[in-house]
């Protein structure tokens, strides 16, 4: 069979085709660009991720790589309105791991190399159409050669102007924000720096200015810094604005040394109503785009990638189609979400009237010291409170949750793994036998139920498909049937 044909290069797509390859399915990654990305972009991995990183089986070579921050201070001047940690995250991973996107590629690349796949660069996608079967795609190389392929699947992981998401003819629906923001990767020292291990907000008068560690020693500062005529763009910013802004909204105390990315930028927010079209899906910012505050849309456009590979594996082995029905209305939600969380905290911060910041300023010192709301907080951050209770593929009360890592006993990573839901039964020698019926979609081995009382099955992303009382067969039986189609 033909393989799966994946657009786009950066984090999505290598996190993609790196599973595709996991699950023995044989793929094609191309991306336009000569080169991976060299700057920082994307900064934060969170735990849901890094959960979801365990069955791909690469986390321990971003946690060698990565930086762990414990916490948050939010300021406004010198008084600290709150100081959430990230200690209350209900993971392994109770920390925001902060790794510039340039080397979450490297390893994505690294790791995908070990299934025999590499990126082929200075190729893009000229155009394509959906057949019965499968979809014809165009591609067009650098010498100018243009070739002809036929896939089961195509895959958008072509980021904010995607071509696979003009070629749907999709509206991205949204705005984008009227603020300039300015971006600076730089070296800061001085006694009156932040904490290496810490995210620093100051919610100055004049707008937000945020400062993210990176490993090496570095840091990430992000500022609002007033309005421009589009017509007249902003220029890049200089060290020496860089260093007005330290001065002038944190106190000063430290300085800006050494900057490798001065950059100036606006927030969009805009994301499309349906992530398929048949045979062709998007995913990450080709479906999705946000402000960056709270540091998630990378990582929901991992997820994305995630949630869709195994339901792809399993129907590229003969399970029911209607299995990639539940992709869009799962990962849509989530992005609905996402924006809508990412776009609050960003006008939070960008309140101008001063009487409404003081407002804003003693409910958040307020909240902040309430432990239940640091805690939804931490859950929120790290998107450990993902849920699909509305998914067609959840049924029964309780299910679509995440099963907690604790109780999850999933097959170890490794090469040609096929994708499968396990069971979890307080009659294992029943279950085994359910599970028999199932080969190709459910693993052998039945597990211990968190709760003896429960029957359960669980996907291959760990959140719970099927839940019901300890003898709910038939039920379970039916659940099962119509996932497995021609397996």
């Amino acid at each position: 069979m033909s393989p799966i044909l994946i657009i786009g290069a950066g984090p999505v797509g290598l996190t993609m085709a790196a599973e595709l390859a996991r699950y023995g399915v044989p793929v094609r990654i191309v991306d336009r660009s000569p080169e991976p990305t060299q700057t920082s972009r994307a900064l934060v991995v969170w735990s849901r991720t890094l959960e979801l990183m365990d069955r791909m089986g690469c986390t321990t070579a971003f946690l060698g790589a990565g930086l762990k921050a414990r916490g948050a201070t939010i300021r406004s001047s010198t008084r600290v309105l709150g100081h959430p940690t990230f200690d209350r995250i209900a993971s392994p991973y109770a920390f925001a791991l902060m790794i510039p996107q340039s080397e979450t590629e490297r390893l994505l690349t690294e790791h995908l190399a070990t299934f025999g796949v590499a990126v082929e660069r200075r190729v893009e996608l000229i155009a394509f159409a959906e057949g019965a079967a499968g979809v014809a795609a165009s591609l067009g190389h650098a010498d100018g050669r243009e070739e002809s392929i036929d896939t089961p699947f195509l895959l958008g992981c072509d980021g904010a102007h995607s071509v696979v998401r003009h070629g749907l003819g999709l509206a991205f629906r949204g705005q984008t924000q009227g603020d300039d923001w300015i971006l600076a990767d730089v070296r800061l020292e001085g006694a009156g720096r932040p904490p290496s291990d810490e995210i620093a907000t100051y919610l100055h008068r004049d707008g937000p200015f945020v400062i993210f560690p990176i490993p090496g020693g570095r840091a990430r500062i992000i500022a609002m810094v007033g309005t421009s005529d589009p017509a007249s763009p902003r220029a890049d910013p200089t060290l020496a604005e860089v260093q007005a802004l330290i001065d002038s909204r944190t106190g000063g105390g430290f300085v800006a040394l050494d900057p490798v990315w001065l950059s100036n930028f606006r927030i969009n927010g805009r994301k499309v109503a349906d992530y398929r079209r048949g045979r062709v899906m998007l995913l990450g910012d080709a479906a999705h785009v946000h402000s960056p505050a709270g540091g998630q849309g990378m990582n929901t456009g991992m997820q994305d990638a995630i949630g869709l590979t195994w339901r792809l594996a399993l129907v590229w082995r003969g399970a029911a189609d209607t299995l990639l029905d539940s992709y869009s209305a799962e990962r849509s939600a989530v992005g609905d979400k996402v924006l809508r969380n990412a776009g609050l905290l960003t006008a939070l911060g960008a309140l101008r009237r001063p009487s409404v910041q003081a407002i804003r300023n003693a409910a958040l010192h307020l909240l902040l010291s309430l432990s239940p709301v640091r805690g939804r907080i931490a859950a929120m951050m790290s998107e450990i409170d993902i849920a699909y209770p509305y998914s067609p593929l959840s049924k029964g009360r309780g299910a679509g949750m995440r099963l907690a890592p604790e109780h999850y006993d999933g097959p170890p990573p490794g090469a040609g793994e096929r994708p499968r839901f396990i069971l979890y039964a307080p009659d294992v020698k029943r279950g085994a036998a359910l599970a028999s019926q199932f080969p190709l979609l459910v693993e052998a081995r039945v597990r211990r139920p968190p709760n003896e009382r429960e029957l359960l099955i669980v996907r291959p992303d760990g959140y719970v498909g099927f839940s019901g009382g300890g003898q709910a067969w038939w039920a379970a039986e039916d659940y099962l049937r119509r996932i497995n189609g021609r397996l």
